[in-house]
């Protein structure tokens, strides 16, 4: 025979717990409702299991990794900010900075500490799965692939330029952000490639020189989507430190 199911000594069941001192009283959201809350929208953030570890608290920036402390510091900020500021964050710095732990940590301490949907997505995985949904045996459509990342709260888009341009994939980028600016909504994003203007933005440059730098944001998804994303977020930049996974790899060998 079960016993009793366990019912919380702050609100009694109730889901409210009173707060306040004298005679103003008030009630608030108890907390078992807020981590039970919180379980939930974590299992459909669809955060990848080689980031599950990601937290703000074990982000490193000591040491060889101080340089990257101001990242961490616009991070914890944002956090404690929203939503009073619902302007988004776009994380640049070259690859193994830290930037998608950022993000993660980001989406996992809003979820935690204020209940905030947040949902993940690869960009390159997001892109196939719009590619997928093309094909006739596949029992899914473009909108409801993207519906998710049009509706929820709070959307981290990793990796954000990783594949090659072209005109459905400007296409593409191009719908979804400008459904988020649209609908005010707040998104961050992750991208290894410098927040530059492209080459076509970049007259000056001579044919030898424009086809022998490195490619910029401007690039991979076009200056009038990199202007838009100037209008949704902050940036925030990721410099100086040697790229972390490497250096564990490196580690281990010895």
């Amino acid at each position: 025979m079960k016993g009793a199911a366990e019912v919380c000594p702050l609100c009694e069941g109730t889901g409210w717990k009173n707060v306040g001192n004298g005679g103003e009283r008030r009630v608030t959201r108890c907390d078992c409702r807020l981590k039970a809350r919180a379980e939930t929208l974590l299992a459909a953030a669809r955060i990848p299991k080689r980031y599950e570890h990601c937290e703000l608290s074990n982000f490193e920036f000591e040491g060889a990794r101080l340089s990257l402390a101001p990242a961490r510091m616009a991070a914890c900020r944002f956090v404690e900010e929203y939503p009073l500021d619902t302007s988004g964050l776009l994380l640049v710095g070259d690859i193994g900075r830290g930037k998608t732990h950022l993000a993660v940590g980001i989406a996992k301490a809003l979820i935690r500490e204020k209940g905030i949907p947040c949902v993940f997505y690869d960009y390159r995985e997001l892109l196939k799965e719009i590619q997928n949904s093309y094909n006739a045996s596949v029992q899914t459509t473009e909108l409801e692939v993207l519906r998710p990342l049009f509706e929820t709260e709070i959307l981290v888009l990793d990796e954000l330029g990783a594949v090659k341009p072209t005109d459905w994939v400007w296409d593409t980028v191009s719908l979804l952000i400008n459904n988020r600016y649209n609908d005010n909504r707040t998104t961050i994003f992750t991208t290894n490639f410098e927040d530059q203007p492209g080459a076509k933005a970049t007259g000056s440059l001579s044919p030898a020189r424009a086809a022998a730098r490195d490619e910029t944001l401007g690039d991979r998804i076009g200056e009038r989507m990199r202007s838009r994303l100037h209008e949704m977020c902050c940036v925030v930049r990721l410099e100086g430190a040697a790229d972390f996974r490497e250096t564990i790899r490196s580690a281990n060998y010895r």
